[in-house]
């Protein structure tokens, strides 16, 4: 059986439960595994601060673990705080897509520092997404013009069927300047081009000197499918979405509610 020498995680749906908590037997076997030596990652769509609190919980600060926040815009040692791999859009993009979200009627938003920055009128999904993160929500109706810093990536929020009509519009639009893919059904992710999870765990796999195959990454969304197939064992929970299960070497038989995780540790390390 291959020895695993690196676990990834995602956040949402995965690593915690419903609840948005990490139960105590999954922290403990995240805790166990990183006690032997064997470095953990957490690759999400949130922002820094989303995963801050959730690598926290997990001990991450003891172990130089890492993070990947803003599905792999950043990579972070958390026990240093050194971000070691950075990339953002290029700078002209978050005016047009202002633009765009307003002719199509949904919401956008960007982020700056530890606070969210709306180009629309803030909406139940904004919402959602600023009471995950614990951040604040500023409007500014003049996002065109304040936005003109480098942003590791916009958020577009609103009706999972609008949402769904407008992905491969904006996908052809800038397919030469930014990834556009959901990562929930209510948003839709713009990032830098040749970001998503598994392209920015290549960087993670050389800084480690660790092989693809000696890595297990776990996940339930649509923006984990990049790194479940490329993984050496990519793993979906039992509460995944059908096409993240489709593309997974395994599924747990437990979900994310009942220690999906732990469930993956006990078995694979």
């Amino acid at each position: 059986m291959m020895e695993y020498k690196f676990l990834v995680l995602d956040i949402d749906g995965t690593v915690t439960n419903s609840q948005k908590q990490v139960t105590k037997k999954t922290l403990e076997a995240v805790t166990a595994l990183q006690k032997r030596g064997i470095p953990v990652a957490i690759a999400s769509g949130r922002p820094i601060q989303g995963v801050t609190k959730v690598a926290s919980v997990l001990r991450f600060q003891d172990f130089g673990s890492f993070v990947l926040p803003f599905n792999g815009a950043r990579i972070l040692n958390f026990k240093t705080m050194e971000c070691v791999y950075a990339k953002n859009l290029p700078l002209h993009l978050p005016g047009r897509l202002v633009r765009d979200a307003r002719e199509n009627g949904v919401g956008i938003i960007t982020y700056e520092q530890d606070r969210i920055i709306a180009g629309t009128e803030p909406d139940p999904y904004m919402q959602l997404e600023a009471g995950i993160n614990q951040i604040p929500i500023v409007w500014r109706e003049d996002f065109e013009s304040y936005v003109k810093f480098p942003v590791p990536k916009c958020l577009l929020t609103g009706d999972p069927v609008d949402l769904e009509a407008l992905e491969p519009m904006l996908a052809q639009k800038y397919c030469h300047e930014a990834q556009v893919f959901r990562s929930e059904p209510y948003f839709l992710e713009v990032t830098p081009k040749n970001v998503d999870k598994a392209y920015c765990l290549k960087h993670l796999l050389e800084i480690l000197g660790i092989k693809r195959e000696e890595m297990v990454c776990c996940g339930d969304g649509f923006n984990d499918v990049s790194m479940i197939q490329f993984a050496g064992l990519g793993v979906a929970m039992a509460n995944a979405q059908e096409r993240v299960k489709e593309v997974a070497d395994y599924i747990t038989e437990n979900d994310n509610d009942h220690d999906g995780i732990a469930e993956v540790i006990e078995k694979f390390f």
